[in-house]
């Protein structure tokens, strides 16, 4: 299956060479191009990408604010890639939250593009490892402390709180089932159960809804 992907930045140079990668791959087609956030959700409801590469920083309507706008009324709703050469934390925060599945420093590699496409458009979450850690150990939104376990998660099970404890700590599928002394299938069972339960879309807004809802506070262990 060819993945359709559409490229929302507003540096025409930086669309070019986003395209050239990406059309290099036997499997990824580029659709369209955006210079704006506003043109972005445009192309995309015009396009109907599997996967958008936007930029946070653009005029008229930034990228943030287009990944809202397009996750919550464009069907079906693509995947975001959310792209930029600023890795200040509240970016990241706000990208997750706005519904972003995966964040990529414009400076990564080639082929960590082509893989973030791959990777979200198979309905999976990416980030920067360096952006993950930051995220993870200092910038989260310290949640008001809470008695018990938070209404939200009271639909999971035991194993099931703890998976999502360890996809907010970063941890991969395969570290999770060595942490637990499970199979790497079982826990992709409990993830998808997890995601179900929640009505979440991927790891990415499980990440959010445990430091939301203090399920996990940043720094801790």
């Amino acid at each position: 299956m060819t993945v359709r992907v559409l490229i929302a930045d507003d540096e025409e140079m930086v669309r070019y060479g986003f395209r050239m990668i990406l059309e290099a791959q036997p499997d990824i087609t580029v659709v369209a191009e955006a210079e704006d956030g506003i043109s972005a959700v445009e192309a995309a409801r015009r396009h109907t990408p599997d996967v958008v590469l936007m930029d946070i920083r653009m005029p008229n309507m930034d990228g943030l604010e287009a990944t809202r706008i397009l996750l919550s009324s464009v069907a079906p709703p693509p995947r975001v890639v959310v792209l930029t050469t600023f890795d200040r934390d509240e970016y990241v925060y706000e990208a997750l939250k706005a519904g972003a599945s995966a964040f990529l420093l414009k400076a990564s590699p080639p082929e960590q593009l082509a893989a973030a496409v791959r990777v979200v458009a198979a309905g999976d979450a990416l980030l920067h490892p360096a952006i993950t850690k930051r995220l993870i150990q200092d910038f989260a939104r310290r949640p008001t402390p809470r008695e018990g376990m938070a209404p939200e998660l009271r639909g999971l099970t035991e194993r099931e709180v703890e998976v999502m404890r360890l996809i907010a700590r970063g941890l991969s599928n395969r570290e999770i089932a060595g942490r637990l002394y499970l199979a790497e299938a079982t826990v992709k069972t409990h993830v998808v159960h997890i995601l179900a339960k929640l009505g979440l879309r991927d790891r990415s807004q499980i990440v959010v809804l445990a430091y939301e809802t203090g399920l996990v506070q940043p720094g801790g262990e």
